[in-house]
Order: structure tokens, then C-alpha cells, then sequence
């Protein structure tokens, strides 16, 4: 078995290194394992402390995917394991979930708040636990080939590792659009949506590679000179014609401005359009687990005001629920596991979607002080 992580160090010309991480298991388009996680973070933690290590580069091996989300292999068997138990709803009684998203979570957290540049280069497919990892980076590439998306409105989940918070960053109601309907964007469109700072044509990633090994770094301004150095190697588009959200912008703030959950999607589902990219959104969310749609709705607008670690503290107990209830396990074994395509939701649809029912994934046993306290309660 490979090592689902490789970690190398390159000195520059000046002398100080470049550590560079790399996702290593192309078979599952690079999705994240526990293992994997357990890997990264105390190598993260290390390169950050190390005085002579200027920024650290996240990639990944293969030309499909960045990485394509969570490995939900096992995850899915300790589910059902769970559910069979006597207190299927306790949501400390899966231990495997309490210390995947734990530590997931926690990993998150350390790359948005790292205290050194980190280059993540988002070839390829970009999902869900991808786009955890990458949205953090202080610098964020794509390429000719990134699609990036938070569909986990079709395995009965929602936009976690961190969603709550970039999703409610976008501009208008791009964010809850995405969610809703687990729309697929390539380059230009992640960097409207902010989760991309600049696009450079996949072919030239050895060129930029050679070229940080050639900077002189400071320390101090190490992430002007990455920023510029990036810039000096961005792609940029021939052609004026606009993409999918920034052409579409005005009838999704006119889609999602509606003033319920149901009439945002009534409004979506209702669309008479030929365009392509619109036509699986709306298929997308019409074949996506009802209750998922209204956990968006409502985390989106309780996490609008929260700090990014509140974030991760509330997504912990919201994901821990979503593992207990049947909707999460029925959607990976209809999408992941037997493929059939076919999920048995819990909800026939919207209306069957009590707020007392979403308001229940919000109860946790947890604390951020005391004797009980929460996971997650030292991030700051």
C-alpha cells in the first residue's frame, strides 16, 4: 500500500526549504482518510514551527482530481453498525465519526489558520473534504481542468468542513445556490465564488515549482512575493464569454431571495431553461435528500455571524447527527456503495420537513467550557 501522503522538503536558493505535501492515493481520486488527515496535521504543525521553512505546497498526485471528498467507505459501515445499535441517535455512539470529523475539522482549521503561506493546487476535481482542505490555503491556484462542488445534498449531508463559513462569504446567494444544488464550476467561476485566488494552466506547474525554489524568501513578506509570483504565471482567458455564475448571478439572487426554503426551491425546480449547467442544478436538487436542503437553509443563516472556529464547533455536532439518522448512510450506499441512484430519503420532499426535526441536528452534549466540554472547544 502507498503512503496516502508523500512529504519532501526543497531548499531554495537562498536557503530556505519548501515543504510540499502530497495526496497520494489516485485510485480514490485522493479522498481524504482518517489516515490521511493523521498524516498531514502534525507534518503541518512541524513545517509551521520550522523557522526555515518558507511556505508549504498542498497537491496531489494524478491529473483527475485534487481530491474528490471524504473516503465514506468505512464511515458508511460504522453507520449502519451504529444505527443497529440500542441508542442509534446518541451521536457519541459512533466512535469512528466522533474522530474522523474531529480530526478533519481540526485539520481544516490549522490550514486557514496557518501562520506561513500555503499553496494549494487545485487540479482537477475539487469536492466536498477537497474543498475543505484547499479553501483555507492563503494561496489558492486552479487550472484549465479544476471542477470544484459541495454536492453532499445527494448523499443526505450538507456543505461541512467549514461550508457554513465560505459558503456565506460568496457574493449575493451564490453560496446557498451551490449548496442547494451541488452545482459543478470550473476555474474562473471559483474564483468569482472566492474559493480560487488565481488560475494557471496545469502544463506550467512544474515552471512555478522551479520558480519558488528561485525566490528569495524573507520571511516576512513571503506571501507578497508568492502572490506575485503566481501572478506572474496566471492564466488569462482569450475569450469575454461569461460563466455560468457570473452569468447566471442576477437569477440566482433572484432564485434565492425568495423569502422561505420552499419557495427558493419551488423557484429552482420551476426553471424553464435551456441551459445546461441550470438544467443539473435544478435535476441535482430535485433528486437531492429534502432534509439536507432544509439543514442548509437553516446553518447557513445560524452561522452568518459566527467566528470560523463557532463554525467548525457547531458543523461537528450538525455532521455527528447526520452519521446517526438513516438520510447520510442511505445516500452513500445509493450513490458510493450499490450505485443504484435510487435513495430512500426520510422526507418524500420539502414540506415533510418539520423545523423541529432540523433543529434537533443543533443539540449537542458538548459545552465549550466545563466538565463536558466540546470537542473541538480549543480552537480559538
Amino acid at each position: 500500500m502507498p503512503q496516502p501522503v508523500l512529504f519532501e522538503e526543497r531548499t531554495a536558493e537562498n536557503g530556505k526549504r519548501i515543504g510540499i505535501a502530497t495526496l497520494n492515493v489516485e485510485k480514490t481520486l485522493n479522498s481524504i482518510s482518517l489516515e490521511m488527515v493523521d498524516l498531514l496535521d502534525p507534518q503541518l504543525r512541524k513545517w509551521a514551527a520550522d523557522p526555515q521553512i518558507a511556505i508549504v505546497v498542498l497537491q496531489a498526485a494524478g491529473e483527475k482530481a485534487f481530491c474528490a471528498g471524504g473516503d465514506l467507505q468505512h464511515l458508511y459501515h460504522t453507520m449502519l453498525e451504529h444505527h443497529a445499535t440500542d441508542d442509534p441517535e446518541n451521536i457519541q455512539g459512533n466512535p469512528y465519526a466522533g474522530a474522523f470529523f474531529e480530526r478533519e475539522y481540526r485539520l481544516d482549521y490549522l490550514i486557514h489558520t496557518f501562520p506561513k503561506p500555503i499553496l494549494a493546487w487545485g487540479h482537477g476535481i475539487v469536492m466536498g473534504g477537497g474543498i475543505g482542505l484547499m479553501s483555507g490555503a492563503s494561496h489558492r491556484v486552479v487550472t484549465e481542468k479544476s471542477r470544484l462542488a459541495m454536492p453532499e445534498i445527494t448523499i443526505g449531508l450538507y456543505p461541512d468542513v467549514g461550508g457554513t463559513w465560505f459558503l456565506n462569504r460568496m457574493q449575493g446567494h451564490v453560496g446557498l445556490f451551490l449548496a442547494l444544488t451541488g452545482a459543478s464550476i470550473g476555474a474562473a467561476d471559483a474564483i468569482f465564488a472566492g474559493l480560487a485566488d488565481v488560475e494557471i494552466a496545469q502544463a506550467n506547474k512544474q515552471v512555478v515549482l522551479d520558480a519558488l525554489l528561485k525566490q528569495s524568501w524573507t520571511g516576512d513578506e513571503d506571501g507578497v512575493l508568492l502572490t506575485r509570483l503566481l501572478q506572474s504565471h496566471a492564466s488569462f482567458s482569450a475569450t469575454s464569454v461569461p460563466t455560468p455564475l457570473s452569468a447566471h448571478l442576477a437569477l440566482i439572487n433572484q432564485l434565492c431571495s425568495q423569502p422561505t426554503l420552499p419557495e427558493i426551491v419551488d423557484a429552482i425546480l420551476a426553471l424553464k431553461t435551456d441551459d445546461v449547467w441550470l438544467q443539473k442544478a435544478a435535476a441535482t436538487l430535485r433528486a437531492g435528500s429534502p432534509g439536507s436542503a432544509g439543514l442548509i437553509y437553516a446553518l447557513l443563516r445560524r452561522g452568518r455571524h459566527l467566528s470560523l472556529a463557532e463554525i467548525f464547533r457547531l458543523e461537528y455536532v450538525v455532521t455527528l447527527h447526520c452519521a446517526a439518522r438513516a438520510d447520510f448512510s442511505e445516500g452513500i450506499r445509493a450513490l458510493i456503495i450499490e450505485k443504484d441512484r435510487q435513495p430512500k430519503w426520510l422526507h418524500a420532499g420539502l414540506a415533510d420537513v418539520s423545523r423541529d426535526w432540523v433543529n434537533g441536528f443543533f443539540e449537542g452534549p458538548w459545552a465549550v467550557v466545563g466538565p463536558s466540554k466540546h470537542p473541538l472547544a480549543d480552537l480559538i
